[in-house]
């Protein structure tokens, strides 16, 4: 397999990105050694999306890169439309890279007449011809069940620990913010070799946490909370001012993806957080303002797994053994 900066062949294999997370798209393509593809995407002002590929795909293995973020539906919308131009031009195959798969948070039903969401957008993108998905630390890893395609699940775990251990943080201790982070959390602290706690919480609307109690010894301890999004950051706060009641130090927040709704970036800025770890499967611009926001690149990750499915090698090279 080429190495990091060796150009792949391009004949056969073309990248291109939508628009919502250019940037990330933009550096994959330089990690790969090869330019985005040309495609024209614009919106009429009914607010209706076009998009026309201004490049021959034909017989060619399409990789299309997008984050399905803010605004959600429109970028679901383009993907779709993307992968449907793909294939009425005789692509040979189209896999799509969602560093971030919306509506993962709806992967249940938590009450009667509700849908499964993500399972909904899952049928989308099989339904409208995509092949194979890459994609990145969903909240619920058997969304990948939701699919009768191949699925590649990345994880940025080994990037948040290959920094942390660089930050001699101080006695930690590993702490997952609900029981839906735990099994992320005992990895994290078995690769730091530190111990971990368990948050406790309940969530008695949307987008409202109260932590109940706490599993694991914190006082005198560096957190290090772990989670896969960050979104209005309420949770986040709530963790951290819980954590210290109980006599913890200043914390560490690391997370995937970065939604920031709402007030979420003000809540960041908590005098009990020592530093923000993200990585920019979301764009980012606001959020690296923060003097606490650390920002990891993924682009490293995703383009060597594109190489990896390109050239016929094994996923499970990228990851520490047992991920």
């Amino acid at each position: 397999m080429p190495s990091k900066g060796e150009p792949m062949h391009s004949k056969g294999f073309m990248l291109f990105s939508g628009t919502s997370n250019r940037g990330l798209a933009t550096k994959i393509a330089g990690e790969l050694g090869m330019n985005l593809g040309k495609v024209r995407i614009d919106r009429f002002k009914s607010g209706e999306i076009y998009v026309h590929y201004e490049e021959s795909v034909r017989n060619a293995d399409v990789y299309l890169v997008q984050s399905l973020s803010q605004p959600v539906n429109d970028h679901l919308m383009e993907t779709l439309f993307m992968v449907d131009a793909a294939r009425r031009a005789s692509a040979r195959s189209v896999t799509v890279v969602l560093p971030y798969f919306c509506y993962a948070r709806q992967e249940k039903k938590d009450a009667p007449r509700e849908p499964i969401s993500a399972k909904v957008v899952a049928d989308l993108l099989h339904t409208v011809g995509v092949d194979r998905v890459i994609t990145l630390d969903l909240h619920a890893p058997a969304i990948q069940g939701f699919f009768h395609i191949p699925v590649d699940h990345l994880t940025a775990l080994d990037q948040i620990t290959e920094y942390l251990t660089q930050q001699a943080i101080h006695n930690p201790v590993v702490v997952s913010p609900d029981a839906g982070r735990v099994k992320m959390a005992e990895k994290l602290a078995s690769y730091l070799d530190t111990p971990f706690a368990i948050m406790m919480k309940r969530r008695p609307v949307h987008n409202e946490a109260s932590v109940t109690h706490i599993i694991g010894e914190v006082a005198g301890r560096t957190p290090i909370i772990i989670e896969d999004i960050i979104d209005t950051g309420g949770t986040i706060v709530s963790v951290i001012e819980r954590l210290q009641e109980k006599g913890a130090h200043k914390a560490w927040v690391c997370a995937t993806h970065a939604v920031l709704s709402g007030e979420a970036l003000k809540k960041l800025n908590h005098p009990g957080i020592r530093e923000v770890l993200i990585t920019d499967s979301i764009p980012l611009s606001l959020a690296t303002s923060l003097e606490n926001v650390r920002v990891i690149s993924i682009a490293p990750l995703l383009s060597k797994a594109i190489r990896l499915i390109q050239e016929g090698g094994s996923i499970s090279t990228l990851f520490r053994a047992g991920m």
